[in-house]
């Protein structure tokens, strides 16, 4: 059956979307809100406020998600949609928060147009995803929905200013000995809208993506070793020096990203140099390598590829080369018959979209560990995130929350 037309009403979801930017406004258009902050309490109470006035049963668990609900006539499991409300310091307007208004918006209109569904439909602002007050916090809302917050985490979880999660969060009155109760099992359904956060939409003049699959994301910490000297008596063909090395490295690593061809990206985005003065041959380079994938075939032979690399460039210099691995996460595959439905309805909605993989990582990676997920992004204004500069148009941002509230109507009445 094909999919009703859903009016979405613009002057709201942007009167929606600058109210909640005013929590940690940062300038003419940037947003400075990290989990647990008193920027963060005035955004989560304005959701929460939100939600109510929309209609929704709100609910907060405990590590400071806020659920609005609106009840199905079933006891199936709910469909969710909702991303994080925490921001970059400082980041943008739309990263996160965009996907909880949406949520939000699209919940309402249904409501309004369509009723009482089927099955439950939820909006969530997740309470964290940035790791931008907690470098290890590592999609702390999601995580507590899944049950993937260990005991100890909480006084493992340590900001950059040095106190724990933990103490943060019973400085808003929160307990961290409840955070297993945050786990849900009655969720089947979960579909994210987010804004790009890349170029492609734009480069391909389209408003909205369905999304296939977010990437697989490995970063190494290396260290190159060689031989410190005198930089101009010590002749070149008899160097063991580790920055030469690494030149090679990364233009080989980022050169071979690029000849394996879109959506392969690999950056080296920290160098630290030993002793780093003119006159010297360095003694040891540490560096960083972020490679991605969302092939999870592809994503080992391009793993394979840069390893191999670093380790015959170090062998032919004479230079010791040892790495780790310091996170490792796995392509999450979007479900395919939400995609399918996510297609059809765009088309029955008559927004024109493309079908594309997350370069970036979300909270639905998480949320695969207890439903089926996808993705719907909204085109970013030359592909700017994370920084006060992000921007997505009022007519993109319908016309992706338009597809959302579709997709959830199909999954839900």
């Amino acid at each position: 059956m094909a999919s009703p037309f859903i009016e979405i009403d613009p002057a709201f979801v942007e009167k929606t979307v600058l109210e909640l930017a005013a929590f940690g406004a940062v300038g003419e258009t940037g947003v400075s809100r990290t989990v647990y902050s008193p920027e963060w309490i005035g955004a989560t109470d304005y959701y929460a406020g939100a939600c109510a006035a929309a209609g929704l049963e709100v609910h907060r668990d405990a590590v400071g998600n806020v659920w609005g609900r609106l009840r199905g006539t079933t006891g199936e499991k709910s469909v969710a949609s909702g991303s994080h409300i925490d921001s970059q310091t400082p980041g943008g307007r739309y990263d996160g928060a965009l996907g909880a208004v949406a949520a939000l918006v699209a919940v309402k209109a249904l409501k309004e147009q369509f009723g009482q569904p089927k099955r439950t439909i939820e909006a969530v602002a997740f309470c964290e995803e940035e790791s931008s007050r907690f470098p290890n916090a590592n999609y702390w809302g999601s995580r507590a929905v899944t049950g993937r917050i260990a005991p100890q985490d909480s006084e493992r979880v340590i900001a950059f200013s040095g106190e724990t999660i933990a103490t943060a969060m019973r400085e808003v009155g929160l307990d961290p000995g409840r955070i297993p109760e945050a786990r849900r099992d009655d969720i089947s359904d979960f579909v994210e809208l987010h804004i790009e956060q890349g170029p492609i939409l734009e480069q391909a003049g389209l408003p909205v993506a369905i999304v296939d699959a977010i990437t697989g994301i490995r970063h190494y910490r290396g260290v190159i070793k060689g031989v410190q000297n005198h930089a101009g008596a010590f002749p070149m063909d008899i160097r063991h020096d580790p920055l030469a090395g690494f030149a090679e490295i990364a233009s080989g690593l980022i050169n071979t990203a690029h000849r394996v061809g879109r959506p392969a990206v690999t950056t080296v985005g920290r160098v630290v140099v030993e002793p780093n003065f003119p006159g010297i041959i360095p003694a040891q380079v540490e560096f960083t390598i972020d490679a991605r994938h969302p092939d999870p075939q592809a994503r080992r032979h391009l793993y394979a590829m840069h390893e191999d690399l670093m380790q015959e460039v170090a062998k032919r210099r004479g230079l010791d080369i040892d790495w780790n691995v310091m996170i490792d996460h796995e392509p999450s595959p979007s479900d395919p018959a939400i995609v399918s439905t996510l297609q059809r309805v765009a088309g029955e909605q008559g927004v024109p979209f493309m079908t594309m993989a997350s370069g970036a990582g979300h909270d639905s990676q998480q949320m695969a560990a207890i439903a089926k997920v996808a993705m719907i992004f909204v085109r970013s204004k030359d592909g700017r995130s994370h920084t006060p500069d992000e921007f997505s148009s009022v007519e993109d941002i319908v016309a992706g929350i338009r597809v959302l509230a579709a997709g959830l109507h199909a999954l839900a009445y």
